[in-house]
């Protein structure tokens, strides 16, 4: 049974260690190199670490943060970011049901919509996202590198 809720915040070595699967490249970050910064996303309450928790270990994340917002009836939006699951637990429905809370979650807190970026071109991760929901006619994205 998967169990899907906020992170808590002694499950970072498990966090960092799924997004090492997410972006094998990214320099390799210890507990120690993000101490305080975690800190502060564990206390932040615009953003929502969603986990999947499977047999006793984390098997899909993603992140939801929510946004303030002065349109749309001042109702917030929200962005879904490092969308990962485990790769021993790919294609068994764990990404799909981590998605699917935190979209529940920024339903709950009223937002307006959900945005979702994949910088994939692979055909399986798109459809991935457009069975969850998401629709990628609907809007045009563009990103400005900062690195």
């Amino acid at each position: 049974m998967a169990t899907t809720r906020s992170v808590r915040e002694g499950e970072l070595d498990e966090l960092l260690a799924l997004y090492r699967m997410l972006n094998p490249d990214d320099p390799e970050l210890g507990p120690e190199d993000v101490d305080d910064l975690w800190a502060e996303m564990v206390a932040d309450d615009e953003l929502d670490v969603v986990v999947v928790e499977h047999d006793g270990r984390l098997v899909a994340s993603c992140v939801l943060s929510v946004t303030k917002n002065l349109t749309r009836g001042a109702r917030p939006f929200a962005l879904i970011e490092n969308v990962v699951t485990h790769e021993d637990y790919r294609g068994e429905g764990f990404g799909t049901q981590c998605v699917e809370a935190a979209v529940d979650r920024a339903s709950a807190r009223d937002c307006y919509k959900v945005m979702l970026l994949t910088g994939s071109d692979e055909a399986w991760k798109h459809e991935f996202y457009e069975s969850c929901g998401f629709d990628r006619e609907a809007k045009t994205g563009f990103t400005l590198d900062l690195t």
